[in-house]
C-alpha cells in the first residue's frame, strides 16, 4: 500500500518513488548525534555542515539501495513503487502473486549490492577531490554509512534484507518450522546486539534500531505462532476457482457457497470469501462483494476488488483512490480505464483527460458499464454516447443502444440499433432475447430492424 502523506513524489524511468516526511528524521538523528563530536571552535555552521550532508546521505544511500531491488523486481517482468518511509525503504513489486523462494532471494540481495557498489564508488570519488572540504567529507562518509548499512543489512533480522532471505531460504527447506527458526533468529540477534552495544556505549541511533527491529520480529513470532498453519485447499474450491478464471462465475459461486457449510479452517474460508467477493463483481453486486471481502483475514484483497466493489454501490468518492492506487500498482490499463470512468461518473473531465496513457473512448466506456449496472440508464447512456462518438463499433453502438432502451429514449435507442447495423451488428437471436431491449418490442420500427438483419452470429 502506498504511504500516505508522501512530501516529495518523483520517477525514475518506470520507477514511481514516494518520499514520506518521516525518513528525513533518521538523517536528522544521525547527523545531530555525529555533530556532538565536532570542535565547538569550528561554530555552529560546522555542525548544520554535518546535519545536512548526513540528511543528504541517508537519502541518496537508501534510495540507491531500494532501486536496486526495483531493478530487479523490473527484471522478472514486475513494476514497482519505491517508498522511503522512516527507518528506511520499501519497494513493493505489482504483484498480488508471491514471488517464488528464488526471485524472492535475488531481488532481495540486489538491494546490499547496489549499496555496496555505490559505497566502493564514494570511497574511490573521494581519493580525488580536494582534501579538507565538504565534498570530500560527505563521500567518504557516504563510503562508510553505505559498506556499514550493507553489512548491517545481511544481519538475520526483518525487515531488513538479511532477514527477508533466512526466511526465504529456511522456509523453503524447513517449511512452517523454517519461518519460525528465522523469526527466532531475528529475535536473538537483535537482542544480543543491542546488549553489546550498550556495554560498549556505541551509537544511541544504532541501538534505537536494533530495539525497534526486535520488537518487530518478537511480534511477527508471536503471531505467527499462534497462527493456524495453511491447510491444503479443498479439491472443490480448487475446482470454484478454475471455473471462475474460465469465464464461468455463477457455477464458481455456487460451488464456493457449498463449502461454507462445513468445517473448515479460518485461512480456508477467508479464501473462499475472497472468491466469493469476485464472484460478487462479475454480477454486479457491489455489496455483497464488500461483505464477501469483509470476512477476508490473513490475505491481502485488491485494491481493484474494492474499489469496483464502490463503484458499484455508487460511491465513487472512496472507489477513486482505491483505483489510483490500484492502477500505480499493476499497469493494468483495464484498471487506469476504470479509475478515468469513476472520475468521469463523479464530472472531474479534466482530471480523468489528464491521466498518462489514458483512452478516453474507453473511459467513457467504463463509465457507462458501471452506470448501467447502477441502474442510472440515463447516465449510462449520456456517458455511452461520448464513447460511441470517439470510437464507433457495431458492438458499442448496441451496448449504448440498450441504455437509451433502458432509460425510455425509444427514439433515440432505434436511431443506435440502426447505426450498430450499419456498422456490422447482425445477430437477430442475441436481439430479439435482449432483456435491455423490452422496453422496444412493441415498436414496428424494431421489428422491422429485426428482420433486417442477417442470421445469428452466434450460427
Amino acid at each position: 500500500m502506498l504511504v500516505d502523506g508522501a512530501v516529495l513524489r518523483f520517477r525514475l524511468g518506470s520507477i514511481s518513488v514516494l518520499v514520506h516526511p518521516a525518513h528525513f528524521l533518521v538523517g536528522l538523528m544521525f547527523g545531530l548525534s555525529d555533530a556532538r563530536g565536532v570542535d565547538p571552535a569550528a561554530g555552529p555552521w560546522a555542525k548544520l555542515t554535518v546535519v545536512v550532508v548526513w540528511i543528504g546521505v541517508v537519502f541518496v544511500s537508501v534510495l540507491v539501495h531500494e532501486l536496486g531491488h526495483a531493478l530487479a523486481f523490473r527484471a522478472y517482468g514486475y513494476p514497482s513503487t519505491v517508498q522511503l518511509v522512516v527507518f528506511g525503504g520499501l519497494t513493493t513489486p505489482a504483484t498480488d502473486a508471491p514471488l517464488s523462494w528464488g526471485k524472492d532471494v535475488v531481488s532481495t540481495l540486489a538491494g546490499p549490492l547496489f549499496g555496496a557498489s555505490l559505497g566502493l564508488l564514494c570511497w574511490w570519488a573521494s581519493g580525488r577531490v580536494p582534501e579538507g572540504g565538504t565534498a570530500r567529507q560527505a563521500l567518504q562518509l557516504a563510503a562508510s554509512a553505505n559498506a556499514g548499512w550493507a553489512v548491517l543489512n545481511l544481519l538475520p533480522v526483518l525487515p531488513m534484507d538479511g532477514g527477508r532471505v533466512s526466511r526465504a531460504l529456511l522456509g523453503r527447506v524447513f517449511g512452517r518450522a523454517g519461518v519460525l527458526a528465522a523469526l527466532s533468529l531475528g529475535v536473538l540477534t537483535c537482542a544480543g546486539l543491542a546488549f553489546l552495544l550498550y556495554r560498549s556505549g556505541g551509537n544511541p541511533v544504532l541501538l534505537l534500531f536494533l530495539l525497534y527491529f526486535g520488537f518487530q520480529n518478537s511480534q511477527a513470532l508471536v503471531e505467527f505462532w499462534r497462527a493456524e498453519p495453511e491447510a491444503p485447499p479443498p479439491r472443490e474450491l480448487l475446482e470454484a476457482e478454475a471455473l471462475f478464471r474460465s469465464g464461468q462465475p455463477g457455477r464458481a459461486g455456487e460451488l464456493a457457497s457449498a463449502l461454507l457449510r462445513a468445517e473448515l479452517p479460518a485461512v480456508t474460508r477467508s479464501r473462499i470469501h475472497h472468491l466469493l467477493g469476485w464472484v460478487a463483481l462479475k454480477e454486479g453486486e457491489g455489496r455483497r462483494a464488500l461483505d464477501e471481502f469483509s470476512q477476508v483475514q490473513g490475505r491481502p484483497v485488491e485494491p481493484q476488488a474494492v474499489a469496483a466493489a464502490f463503484s458499484l454501490i455508487g460511491d465513487d468518492a472512496r472507489a477513486i483512490p482505491l483505483w489510483e492506487e490500484a492502477a500505480r500498482r499493476t499497469r493494468d490499463p483495464a484498471v487506469l480505464h476504470e479509475w478515468a470512468g469513476a472520475l468521469l461518473r463523479q464530472g472531474n473531465v479534466e482530471a480523468a483527460s489528464a491521466l498518462p496513457g489514458v483512452d478516453l473512448a474507453a473511459a467513457y466506456a467504463c463509465a457507462e458499464r458501471v452506470a448501467f449496472l447502477r441502474g442510472a440508464y440515463s447516465e449510462a447512456a449520456r456517458f455511452g454516447d461520448e464513447s460511441l462518438a470517439r470510437r464507433p463499433s457495431a458492438s458499442r453502438a448496441y451496448d449504448v443502444a440498450c441504455a437509451h432502451a433502458r432509460a425510455g429514449d425509444v427514439r433515440r435507442a432505434l436511431a443506435l440499433l440502426i447505426r450498430a447495423r450499419e456498422l456490422g451488428y447482425s445477430d437477430r437471436e442475441g436481439a430479439a432475447s435482449d432483456p435491455d431491449l423490452v422496453p422496444l418490442a412493441g415498436e414496428p420500427a424494431f421489428r422491422e430492424w429485426l428482420e433486417s438483419l442477417g442470421k445469428s452470429a452466434a450460427s
